[in-house]
């Protein structure tokens, strides 16, 4: 199981994840910010329709028809804001990983050209 994840690691264009992270990063900004600016739309209440003349009772029922698409409307929107927010989250998250994954490649080929000059120490003293 765990040869199969060392794999899929392998496999993964890392270079190209880490030079795209910043942007990634900078389209969930900007997508928070033209999403959040923007105000849900209110929600009118409903009048009652029973106490309408037949005549307009077509009038009535078209306005019902409206006040159900506003509603659903702002209840599309106020997923819209929350998902774009998970979005932004996961951005953020995503750049801050990628720069925990260049931390320790960094911290990698240090400690492997210290082991290495090491290895060199060592065996230039067994000589």
């Amino acid at each position: 199981m765990a040869i199969g994840w060392l794999t899929v690691l392998k496999m993964v264009p890392w270079s190209d994840v880490i030079s795209n992270a910043p942007v990634v990063a900078d389209g969930a900004k900007k997508l928070w910010k033209a999403v959040g600016k923007k105000p849900s739309a209110p929600v009118p209440s409903a009048s009652p329709v029973a106490q309408m003349v037949p005549e307009s009772k077509a009038i009535a029922l078209l306005q019902a028809q409206i006040l159900a698409m506003e509603a659903t409307t702002a209840d599309l929107h106020s997923q819209m804001l929350a998902s774009s927010e998970l979005i932004n989250a996961l951005a953020e998250q995503n750049a801050q990983l990628v720069k925990r994954v260049e931390a320790n490649r960094i911290r990698v080929l240090w400690l492997a050209a210290v082991t290495l000059a090491l290895a060199v120490a060592v065996v230039v003293k067994l000589v």
